[in-house]
């Protein structure tokens, strides 16, 4: 799939259009859908078709508002659409009345002129990291057919691996835009929460939830983040920043800890890359993000959030949930006034070590998943199994989100091999500058 500004640049000289560019979509979507993917839970060809007749005529009279105009994007079936009915990968929905306007999210990117073809697969109301949907099907990377894509934005990373849409709007709790993207070779970045508004879009858990993009790189996610921020793209800083001198931070005793082979591989030769290019490479130790265990042993702020939201469908429709998500939910049935904030005292004692072990640090790197994408057959019917992957996968993610922080993951791993995430992280609201370095870090991987 070429870029965001490949396309907009070739709809602008005429050498395609968005009427070719959406039937291409829907014809690969068709084909994805033919050979049993199931990355879309429902396609609106018929309006993307009418959205790309207009985007072209528009264009004739010079009127294209944003380089996404006239360009395909998918929806996770977590937000708001117009006339639609918002199912966040659940059953229990189904019979809700149609959104009556758009998430702003969504609002702001079809105001930029993009092309909203339809809804994407996802963990059922975003909790799990796998990806993996009973109800509507399990997605899997294109790259691997039998290996899991990752979640809860599976069916967003696919469309955009499989050449289906140019970008995709997803969101992260806890690694839900980060994981999907490391498994899928994509590049995904989590802003700064509340950087975005969540309103119009299902929550999981409101203190931790953030909007963001998956895409294929670092420049076609700094044009998404700029539309969803209710930035002109045409501001956004292109400039990558300069690697020389730059201090990159490493830690082994948490993130760094069980990984595969492949993963250690791709990370270190990372590391050694961005060493050779000038950057100073700092070995730190984070010890306290071991109470982690002990903070969220009884299922964290997602549990208790998630249970807040999901007690009174519980009541009605609790049947239909997916007895792994309906678990985890209940987790936070049980949670105190007292229990919650103890979780928040944590959450910033930890915030309060991170500022000062990273205060001379202009970015903290780590492996985004500590595994590569796990085959999907042995997680369909094993609970144990599916829910220790769950939590390795999510494990380094899940950290910026308790931190309030951004990152952004690109590929690391060699040509032809499993795909392995590289986590650009970030303070609170540095996202312009995450995304200045995450630049300067692909070109670097990439001239490999």
């Amino acid at each position: 799939m070429k870029t965001i500004r490949n396309l907009a640049a070739e709809l602008q000289s005429g050498r395609t259009t968005s009427v070719r560019l959406i039937e291409d979509a829907l014809t690969r979507i068709d084909a994805h859908r033919r050979g049993g993917g199931s990355a879309w839970i429902n396609v609106n060809a018929e309006n993307a078709l009418a959205a790309a007749h207009a985007a072209d005529a528009a264009r004739t009279v010079g009127y294209a508002p944003s380089l996404l105009a006239g360009l395909p994007v998918s929806i996770k079936d977590l937000f708001d659409i117009a006339g639609q009915v918002t199912t966040a990968g659940s059953r229990a929905l189904i019979n809700e009345p149609p959104a009556i306007s758009d998430a702003p999210a969504v609002a702001r990117l079809r105001a930029a002129g993009a092309i909203l073809l339809g809804r994407t697969n996802m963990s059922e109301f975003a909790y799990s990291g796998l990806g993996l949907n009973p109800h509507y099907g399990n997605p899997c990377t294109p790259h691997h057919p039998h290996r899991i894509a990752g979640g809860s934005s599976g069916g967003a990373a696919v469309s955009v691996a499989g050449e289906m849409a140019v970008a995709a709007l997803g969101t992260d709790t806890g690694g839900s835009i980060r994981v999907p993207a490391a498994f899928c070779g994509l590049t995904g970045f989590k802003p700064t929460a509340k950087r975005i508004p969540m309103a119009g879009t299902i929550p999981l858990s409101p203190s931790l939830d953030s909007v963001g993009p998956l895409a294929q790189s670092v420049d076609c996610c700094a044009i998404f983040d700029a539309v969803l921020a209710g930035q002109s793209p045409s501001s956004i800083e292109t400039r990558a920043a300069n690697m020389n001198g730059l201090r990159f931070y490493v830690t082994d005793d948490y993130v760094g800890a069980n990984l595969d082979d492949a993963v250690s591989t791709a990370f270190q030769a990372a590391l050694e890359a961005l060493g050779q290019a000038g950057a100073h490479i700092v070995q730190f130790s984070f010890p306290e993000l071991f109470e982690l265990s002990q903070i969220n042993a009884k299922g964290g702020l997602v549990a208790a959030e998630a249970w807040a939201w999901h007690r009174p469908l519980f009541k009605r429709a609790g049947a239909s949930y997916d007895p792994r998500v309906a678990a985890n939910i209940r987790k936070g049935e049980t949670h105190t006034a007292a229990d919650y904030l103890d979780v928040l005292a944590g959450h910033q004692r930890l915030q309060a070590a991170v500022r000062q072990r990273l205060e001379d640090a202009d970015a903290w790197l780590m492996p985004t998943a500590a595994i590569v994408p796990p085959p999907l057959a042995p997680l369909i019917h094993d609970d144990a199994l599916f829910f220790s992957t769950n939590t390795l996968v999510l494990r380094n993610a899940r950290i910026t989100n308790i931190l309030d922080g951004c990152a952004l993951t690109l590929p690391c791993q060699p040509a032809g091999e499993l795909a392995v995430g590289l986590s650009v992280c970030g303070f609170a609201h540095s996202d312009a500058r995450i995304i200045r370095i995450a630049r300067a870090i692909e070109a670097i991987l990439s001239a490999r």
